[in-house]
């Protein structure tokens, strides 16, 4: 692992031979270990319910917002949407309330995923080991969460209420994840929460050490930047376009193997320039509110979680993947139905 002064200096760093000899050194391991494929995914949010106070998160529960949750039907109607454009690789969303959308919900969401989509991943609040065992014999092959930030006294500030205060019940949740035996974790941190070096380096330990304990499991990392509530009074630390790509860089080189997922938050050119460096999985015709494809007649699409940036169409993603040189990949997991196993007993 990259000592903590050494990955400081290359973050401060803002010569551009030095950036431009990082990211060729981005670009030839990217090729090395992970060829030119990159997957493309969209998410689904069931539910805005939250009974957290994060002062960052459009969905707290001190918000006043339109509260709503998808029943049988809209979900339905919200995946065939999605899968109609081409997607082949889902995330379900949901608020962390457990009353509002408890295990049982988000099971039966997975269930009617599993008619559109091969490949399920969910970003729900932490769950606990037969918990997320439940939901992948359901069907979940991943799930993502971030630790938001690695700054405990930070991390005290920003989350003033609810479970979601337990710094330690959120660290220790990949582990429960890859005890699970779910296939794949995503990891990050919200980037502008406290000094980007320190959590990087956290990020990056914690990850390490995941790996070395529970190396069947595949990782991958994201880095979103927080994107600030209008009239928020917090203060935020900024986030460069060029910090993101050394970032984006840095975590290519130190873990050649490790997935980099780059999100509708960024903007459509910082998207296109980022992906040689090693990015292996976009997300593409985002909505982050609550019924976001095929209800957006009513409110609650307007109270995404966060405002998307790059508003593209899945076949301009396409289409600009294949300018690139890049292999779009729609389905790369598949799973295969018990019933159509059959045993050599021989």
């Amino acid at each position: 692992m990259i000592p903590y002064e050494e990955l400081k200096t290359i973050l401060n760093n803002n010569d551009r031979r030095f950036i431009e000899d990082l990211a060729q050194r981005a670009r030839a391991v990217a090729v090395q270990f992970l060829g030119r494929a990159v997957s493309i995914y969209a998410p689904v949010y069931l539910s805005n319910f939250c009974d957290n106070r994060c002062v960052y998160c459009g969905f707290n529960r001190e918000m006043g917002i339109e509260r709503k949750k998808l029943t049988p039907e809209e979900m339905h109607s919200e995946m065939a949407k999605v899968a109609a454009s081409g997607i082949r690789n889902i995330l379900l969303l949901t608020g962390d309330s457990r009353t509002m959308s408890p295990v049982e919900y988000i099971k039966s969401a997975v269930n009617i995923a599993k008619t559109y989509f091969p490949s399920i991943s969910l970003e729900v609040y932490p769950l606990e080991v037969d918990e997320y065992r439940e939901l992948f014999l359901a069907g979940v092959d991943g799930v993502t969460v971030y630790q938001e930030t690695y700054n405990k006294e930070r991390y005290r500030q920003l989350h003033i209420a609810g479970k979601k205060t337990d710094y330690n019940y959120r660290y220790e949740t990949p582990e429960r994840i890859a005890k699970s035996g779910i296939r794949t974790i995503s990891m990050g941190v919200l980037l502008g929460l406290s000094e980007v070096s320190e959590d990087i380096y956290q990020l990056f330990t914690h990850l390490e050490w995941l790996e070395k304990k529970y190396p069947g499991v595949e990782y991958s990392l994201s880095f979103p930047r927080l994107i600030p509530l209008k009239n928020s009074s917090v203060d935020y630390y900024e986030v460069s376009d060029i910090t993101l790509i050394k970032l984006i860089c840095l975590a290519r080189v130190l873990f050649p193997r490790v997935g980099i997922n780059l999100s509708t938050r960024e903007k459509p050119q910082i998207r296109n320039h980022a992906l040689p460096l090693g990015v292996t999985r976009i997300s593409a015709a985002s909505r982050t509110s609550v019924g976001g494809y095929s209800l957006r007649h009513c409110e609650d699409h307007e109270n995404p979680q966060f405002e998307v940036m790059d508003n593209r169409p899945v076949a301009e993603i396409v289409a600009m993947l294949q300018q690139q040189g890049f292999d779009p990949v729609f389905t790369d997991w598949r799973r295969i139905p018990a019933e159509n196993l059959h045993m050599n007993d021989e």
